[in-house]
């Protein structure tokens, strides 16, 4: 059986240990990105997200784009994005999106976008018509789209997932005991559906799950089943920090000998490819998820 270091517990507003720790965003790659980002007028998740590897990411000349502008109707306890009523959306988005990512010849691009509960198709309209755009303007770049909870609108979904992106994700968060403090909004079950009926669509599937909130190692386990029984191909493991004192508070610094571990016992459950580490986010090399059978 595998042995565990002790985790390290938080206190109130505890100092992170030394593997959490990276360096400010500089370079002039980054301030590239930023400038295109800032010229398009569009958001990143990698800003709205508090992301702790923008500097590296965009360092590299890359950037998660978030569509739907930047004002979520959800309120999930861990999240960064604002949350509120939001404006109507821009039907000139997905063209400016696309734009940007042929401007900065981005060969992997990674979009995302807040939950539009209010709208009837969930916005997948606009999904569909940013992906078509990016094919249109970059036909050799690979999207991952990173897909809200659609509320079983199944017909949204389709719309979402079907213009030509190589992976759809969508990101589980947490492990079900902690939904309701976690993801007051979501639902587990409906979450997995999601996933298995996107697999079933043909795409390759992703999610992420962000530890460090309470669960125990066990139910790390058991929502890798779940994910492997519904069709999930790839998952991201990483720490989940707090963003500011409104949010849930960290549980617990998970060692990085630990995501270690939970890397190898996802492989072997499983999942084609496991990204499990204490920065790891959602898009966090992405494009190396892409394709089968990359460990």
């Amino acid at each position: 059986m595998f042995e565990l270091p002790v985790v390290a517990k938080k206190e109130a507003r505890a100092r992170k240990p030394e593997w959490l720790r990276v360096k400010l965003p500089s370079g002039e790659s980054y301030k590239k990105v930023r400038s295109v980002v800032d010229e398009y007028k569009l958001h990143t998740i990698c800003q709205s997200g508090h992301c702790p590897n923008m500097g590296e990411c965009w360092g590299e000349g890359t950037a998660t784009f978030m569509i739907l502008g930047n004002t979520c109707t959800r309120s999930c306890s861990f999240c960064a994005v604002k949350t509120g009523r939001p404006p109507e959306y821009d039907i000139d988005e997905p063209r400016r999106v696309a734009e940007a990512i042929r401007l900065m010849k981005v060969q992997h691009a990674v979009i995302t976008s807040v939950n539009r509960d209010e709208l009837k198709d969930k916005g997948a309209s606009i999904w569909h018509n940013t992906v078509k755009e990016v094919k249109n303007l970059s036909p050799s770049t690979t999207i991952e789209t990173l897909i809200p909870d659609v509320r079983a609108n199944w017909k949204a979904l389709e719309t979402m997932i079907n213009p030509g992106q190589e992976v759809v994700s969508h990101n589980m968060e947490t492990v079900k005991r902690l939904y309701r403090k976690v993801r007051p909004q979501a639902k587990y079950q409906r979450s997995l559906d999601q996933i298995k009926r996107t697999k079933e669509f043909g795409k390759r599937t992703k999610s992420g799950v962000m530890l460090g909130l309470g669960e125990t190692k066990e139910e790390v386990f058991q929502i890798m089943d779940d994910l492997v029984a519904h069709g999930c191909d790839v998952l991201t493991l990483g720490q989940y920090l707090q963003p500011t004192k409104m949010h849930i508070a960290v549980a617990e610094f998970v060692h990085p000998d630990v995501f270690a571990m939970y890397k190898e016992v996802g492989l072997e459950k499983g999942l084609d490819y496991v990204e499990s580490g204490p920065l790891v986010r959602s898009s966090y090399h992405a494009e190396r998820h892409v394709h089968p059978n990359r460990k």
